[in-house]
């Protein structure tokens, strides 16, 4: 009970969703770039303003149900959001509207894609960075050292 309370505290859950999501959306986007010059292949994404949305809405919720920093936050769900019977994180991509369609009938933008995949590995990082430095500050406070 006590470790469920410390580990569902703070920032730490909406991390975790943001590690959750960057994951899945660099693996996305890493398809992307896989299948560049594949015909008649429609690049897909998830917009990440609809992740926070979700988890602004999540994290909402969670202020207005414990009153304060604590607890679990609910699920995720959006038209591009959503959890599996596993409660893992699933994306419903949609088809990115930018790019030019090639004579194979592929809509592609390399730099566009390689953008989106610097962005979203720098948001991975600082969420692993965070996360890392809270579980850190618990145990070091768990441990009594200074």
């Amino acid at each position: 009970m006590l470790f469920t309370d410390l580990a569902n505290s703070g920032s730490s859950p909406a991390l975790e969703q943001l590690l959750r999501f960057a994951g899945a959306r660099q693996r996305l986007l890493a398809h992307n770039v896989a299948n560049m010059d594949t015909p008649d292949f429609r690049p897909m994404d998830v917009s990440p303003s609809t992740f926070q949305s979700s988890l602004r809405r999540a994290i909402t919720e969670r202020r207005g149900a414990t009153g304060g920093e604590r607890g679990t936050l609910a699920p995720l769900d959006s038209e591009e959001i959503g959890t599996d019977s596993r409660d893992s994180m699933v994306l419903v991509p949609k088809t990115p509207s930018p790019g030019v369609l090639y004579h194979d009938r592929n809509n592609r933008d390399l730099e566009r894609q390689m953008q989106a995949l610097s962005e979203n590995g720098l948001t991975y990082r600082v969420a692993a960075d965070l996360l890392r430095r809270n579980h850190e500050l618990l145990r070091t406070a768990i441990s009594q050292r200074v």
